[in-house]
């Protein structure tokens, strides 16, 4: 990246930095399990709602209980099961039919990311009926009030109960973009981990890496604060002593409370802190090919973390440290080598792949080119790339 652009960016994200402690970012409130949905549903005064889901998820039966629930507490409802993967415009849009066709006054999001972002492309076009999900793309396009939005994770890794953010995938141009304003935080959050200790291994490792990767990304960036250092910290921590439990033994209840609460704690460490460029890459790969962002994120992590060299040795070493994974007194360079080896013996251990299928030459350039303008400036990473250096990420990991 010539010197020039570096400058930019670097002064916008010291902008950025100078602002955040001013912006109205909050903490979704907790409830206890999806059991306090009706009486939180009840309190606000809303009695239709529409459950926005998946149809994987409820043909596990995962959302019989909330529903059993919400009939016994006389709150009728509506069920949004069709969420694709990567949910597109298109997808958004057959959600808001049905929450304005049965009068609906609330969200519930249960599932994962995809659910998650549906949702709250739904509640951001409630909010504006006479603005495209196009016209919301970016940083603070939504500012008024969404309806009631309350959570219900799924998965344990991609904190998107806690996060201003929704990722929308452009059916027509394959392009996906991030909408990013502090209305699409859930107003609470039910973690539950009976909903996902039905969820197999190769979903509870992606998912899984996906938190790690929040964390880590928000930890190396030049954003980050005391609380935010903190939830990263507790977040690997819990990552590296409860994923592999989680995937060997899906009823492990302990390991997945602590999955939950890891995802939680890395989506408030990256919601102020922002991620990086793993996510930019991932994001483009995602709209491109449908590879699931989990998976994305945890083959692309070790590649970028080793990609930045020196400029991430000291932070990432200060991580592993803190975590336990090294000595306080090892050489910081030492340390973030043991760290990125850790990760890919995880993804190892896991049956995580190495590199991703599918991906072709002739569209890396024009993938590049949406991770650029998607990373740059906000991104506060460690080394700032342009269009061509970030090219390499993708060569990088493509199935040779």
């Amino acid at each position: 990246m010539n010197i020039f652009r570096k400058a930019w960016c670097r002064t916008f994200q010291m902008g950025m930095n100078i602002v955040l402690p001013m912006m109205p970012y909050r903490e979704p409130k907790l409830l206890d399990g999806v059991k306090a949905i009706p009486g939180c549903l009840k309190e606000h005064g809303k009695n239709k709602v529409i459950i926005v889901t998946d149809k994987g998820i409820r043909g596990l039966g995962l959302t019989a209980p909330l529903e059993k629930h919400l009939e016994e507490a006389g709150i009728s409802f509506v069920v949004f099961d069709d969420t694709v993967a990567n949910p597109t415009i298109a997808n958004v849009e057959a959600a808001r039919e049905l929450y304005l066709s049965n009068g609906c006054e609330a969200i519930i999001a249960f599932g994962g990311g995809s659910s998650m972002d549906c949702a709250k492309g739904l509640g951001a076009r409630i909010a504006y009926p006479n603005k495209s999900l196009r016209k919301m793309k970016g940083l603070l396009k939504v500012r008024k009030k969404i309806p009631l939005l309350i959570a219900v994770p799924t998965t344990a890794g991609t904190g998107s109960e806690t996060t201003v953010s929704a990722v929308i995938t452009d059916g027509e141009t394959h392009y996906k973009y991030v909408i990013n304003s502090f209305p699409l935080i859930p107003e609470y959050a039910a973690l539950e981990p009976e909903v996902t200790m039905g969820l197999p291994g190769g979903l509870t490792s992606s998912t899984g890496m996906d938190a790690m990767t929040h964390s880590v990304e928000a930890f190396i960036g030049h954003a980050t604060t005391k609380k935010t250092r903190a939830a990263a910290i507790e977040s690997v921590r819990l990552i590296l002593e409860n994923l592999e439990k989680a995937y060997a033994n899906g009823q492990d209840r302990e390991a997945r409370t602590n999955m939950l609460r890891a995802s939680y704690l890395a989506g408030v460490a990256f919601t102020r802190s922002y991620v990086g460029y793993v996510h930019a890459v991932a994001h483009s790969l995602g709209g491109q090919y449908g590879i699931p962002h989990g998976l994305a994120n945890a083959v692309i992590l070790p590649y970028v973390l080793e990609m930045f060299g020196a400029s991430a040795h000291k932070k990432l070493g200060t991580l592993a440290k803190a975590v336990g994974l090294v000595p306080e007194k090892m050489d910081n360079g030492e340390a973030a080598a043991i760290f990125i080896r850790k990760i890919r013996q995880m993804n190892e251990n896991m049956n995580i792949p190495t590199s991703l299928k599918g991906i072709k030459e002739e569209d890396i350039s024009m993938m590049a080119a949406h991770a650029d303008k998607e990373g740059n400036p906000l991104y506060p990473v460690p080394t700032l790339w342009n269009k061509q250096e970030l090219e390499r990420v993708y060569r990088a990991v493509m199935e040779k």
